[in-house]
């Protein structure tokens, strides 16, 4: 499973400019969310768990209508925003200091 690494995207916000993009991290948590590795997983991209709640849910949505679909998407969207923006703050905050 180590050999999908080497087929990952780079970071062009990395690449380019040196400094990490919100996403960064994504792709690798992912990896070791299928590799079984949950703990390793948050603590590489800590938006993980609350991305896929968010997948999941707008995949029932597709199939299955509930009375407040529209306000419960954009609580889970302003959700993930903010688990984005605050694991970027904490890790620019650690990587500049």
């Amino acid at each position: 499973m180590n050999n999908l690494k080497e087929y990952m995207f780079p970071c062009l916000n990395k690449t380019v400019l040196g400094i990490d993009c919100t996403g960064c991290g994504g792709q690798r948590a992912a990896l070791l969310l299928f590799q079984g590795e949950f703990q390793e997983a948050f603590f590489m991209y800590p938006a993980i768990y609350s991305l896929g709640v968010l997948m999941v849910f707008l995949l029932i949505n597709l199939f299955i209508r509930f009375k407040y679909d529209f306000q419960i998407k954009m609580g889970l969207i302003i959700f993930n925003a903010v688990v984005i923006a605050g694991a970027y703050i904490f890790k620019m905050i650690h990587i500049f200091n």
